[in-house]
């Protein structure tokens, strides 16, 4: 096709860190940016105009939700190359599921943005295993029992991880600890013998039993209906004393009752990227003890990482100037286990 026109979609000034000049540039090769301010709100005065004249909305964290009305305004759009992962989720919807039915192509960075999450996640559960948060506080002059309850299980040899999911976090996450004499086990549903033979892991069928078995336990299932509260107390009953939970995915799919309970009794430690709120109110419990690492959700892509975001966007924005179907669409198909 021609040069297709491009219009951003997203928080205003966001589009300042999420594309450099050499991304403007990359762009600009294949591509006509309506205007490098973007739209943040349907009703902007500049809206009917851009719309209109969009084959491409570049869009990102901020972009107003994209429906059905919206569709109406933009007739020739054919590409939402969204510049960041989550397209369908709980409070975080970006587009009705209209938008693949009427046959625009949506791409998501997903795969790029899970890149830093299992790289934190990695950290977490190398930390974990060497019992840091309970060395630290029998430096600090306390006995905790985690650091009793692990005893000789301390260390990255040998300790046995598991995942609750084989999400493209997940699965990065396996990769990442390949290097690692570690002994790796993931539930999920959707993943088949065969996945999990060549990813080099186990395939447990029971959470439960997987929680019984391991030393660190990893969430990176998508909160959906079926997954909230899929760890709950029953599973956070069968890990061991000491054993740690890291959940660089979504709070709800850990019953955060449950956890915090365990956390207080002191026999469990915990990582935790995302909570119920988020952020906490200031003096939660769970921001005062000393067996609980609490981040505001910063597992994700920030800072110099925006750029693989948008660096995995313009390529989909070149593939379809191109005429080349997309390296990472939003399909129909997939609509119902996305979160």
């Amino acid at each position: 096709m021609s040069r297709p026109t491009v219009v951003l979609a997203m928080h205003d000034g966001l589009e300042r860190a999420a594309y450099r000049p050499a991304h403007r540039a990359r762009l600009a090769a294949v591509a006509d940016v309506a205007d490098w301010r973007p739209l943040a709100r349907w009703d902007d005065e500049r809206a009917d105009d851009l719309l209109g004249s969009a084959d491409v909305l570049l869009t990102h964290w901020g972009c107003p939700h994209l429906d059905g009305a919206v569709l109406e305004r933009a007739p020739r759009l054919r590409l939402v190359a969204h510049t960041a992962g989550t397209v369908k989720g709980e409070g975080l919807a970006m587009l009705d599921r209209v938008v693949l039915e009427r046959g625009v192509v949506v791409t998501s960075c997903a795969v790029a943005n899970a890149v830093p999450v299992a790289e934190y996640a990695l950290a977490a559960v190398l930390w974990a295993n060497k019992g840091v948060l309970a060395a630290r506080e029998r430096q600090r002059g306390h006995d905790t029992p985690g650091w009793r309850a692990r005893g000789w299980r301390v260390g990255n040899w040998g300790q046995r991880v598991g995942l609750v999911g084989a999400s493209m976090v997940g699965r990065h996450l396996i990769e990442l600890l390949r290097p690692f004499r570690l002994d790796v086990a993931v539930y999920d549903p959707f993943l088949s013998a065969e996945e999990a033979a060549a990813l080099g892991v186990e395939k447990v069928e029971d959470l439960t039993e997987l929680c019984r078995s391991v030393d660190v336990l990893s969430i990176h299932a998508p909160l959906l209906e079926a997954t909230r509260g899929l760890v709950g107390a029953e599973q956070l009953a069968a890990l061991r004393d000491g054993a740690t939970v890291v959940n660089t995915a979504r709070a709800p799919v850990v019953d955060q009752a449950a956890l915090t309970d365990e956390l207080v009794a002191g026999r469990l430690d915990a990582v935790l990227d995302v909570t119920d709120p988020e952020p906490l109110p200031e003096g939660h419990v769970l921001l005062g003890l000393p067996n609980v690492v609490v981040t505001p959700h910063v597992a994700g892509s920030s800072g110099t990482e925006l750029g693989r975001l948008a660096e995995c966007a313009i390529a989909e924005v070149e593939r379809f100037a191109a005429g080349r179907p997309p390296a990472h669409p939003v399909t129909l198909e997939a609509w119902d286990r996305l979160a």
